[in-house]
């Protein structure tokens, strides 16, 4: 496993998957009974947009950076996200930028928890370090894989399990859905949140019919691309799939990513939309 977010932290593909899942975490907070957030490929929650990784890529520039330098970054449908970020780049300095694992961190109330999984040993440990003495927070060296079947369902039998993995190998999106099926089983009414990224059309295409023709109800899929589709394996695009997604979500994701595309696209052919995979059961 040789992938590292710090080369990818804060590009537009973050900007659109943390602002939905903000969004989502949102909605939970909605009731007083208490949530759990499991993310499942956490990385190190925490990360230097000054760093070597960072500045070789410069992929923050064309997305967290170039938000906060825009008019939309205050709009009231992505506080939660503006709140998080701020907060880190407040408590580690401007360069910082939270993970998935720190920005759910910031929105859980006194009774909520989180459960952060990561594999990889030296991230594992910096997710480690960034949670050290919050007793909210679990941080743990485990496959998230095993994760999602070992420790569904949550005590707390509400939340949000967040998938992010870094897609390194060619069968990826088989796995997804098949520890999906096998996760969904556990725990029904959990809503599941999975990162995936838009690159080649015909993987793409596999990936909605798997989901299609898993028998599991409710599935929405969240994308946005900053350009056309193209033949090779550019990543021109970011999407999340929602089970069991908050009876909102739709309008909601639907607003954040209009609002987002102007900023964040890079051709005339960007577009965003949300699609049905599957309707929830009557």
């Amino acid at each position: 496993m040789n992938y590292r977010h710090a080369f990818h932290a804060g590009n537009f593909a973050d900007v659109v998957k943390h602002a939905l899942l903000c969004r989502i975490i949102g909605y939970l907070q909605g009731k007083e009974k208490p949530f759990r957030v499991i993310d499942s490929h956490a990385g190190r929650a925490l990360y230097d947009l000054g760093s070597s990784e960072a500045e070789r890529t410069g992929e923050h520039e064309t997305g967290i950076s170039n938000l906060q330098a825009s008019p939309v970054w205050n709009d009231p449908l992505l506080a939660g996200y503006r709140e998080a970020v701020e907060e880190t780049q407040s408590r580690f300095g401007s360069a910082a930028y939270p993970g998935s694992p720190l920005i759910a961190r910031h929105l859980l109330r006194r009774q909520d928890r989180l459960s952060a999984y990561e594999l990889h040993p030296e991230e594992a440990d910096r997710l480690r370090e960034t949670f050290a003495g919050d007793t909210q927070v679990k941080a743990i060296e485990l496959d998230g894989w095993l994760a999602l079947g070992a420790h569904l369902p949550p005590k707390e039998r509400r939340g949000l399990v967040l998938i992010d993995p870094p897609f390194e190998e060619g069968e990826e999106i088989e796995r997804i859905v098949e520890h999906l099926v096998r996760a969904h089983r556990r725990w029904p009414g959990g809503i599941y949140a999975i990162w995936y990224p838009i690159k080649q059309r015909e993987r793409h295409r596999r990936f909605q019919e798997l989901l299609r023709e898993s028998g599991i109800p409710d599935i929405v899929a969240a994308e946005l691309r900053r350009e056309a589709m193209s033949a090779d394996e550019r990543l021109v695009g970011t999407g999340l799939v929602v089970v069991n997604p908050p009876y909102t979500f739709e309008r909601d994701a639907t607003a954040i990513m209009r609002l987002l595309l102007p900023v964040l696209a890079v051709a005339p052919t960007a577009d965003c939309g949300i699609n049905v995979l599957a309707r929830e059961k009557s």
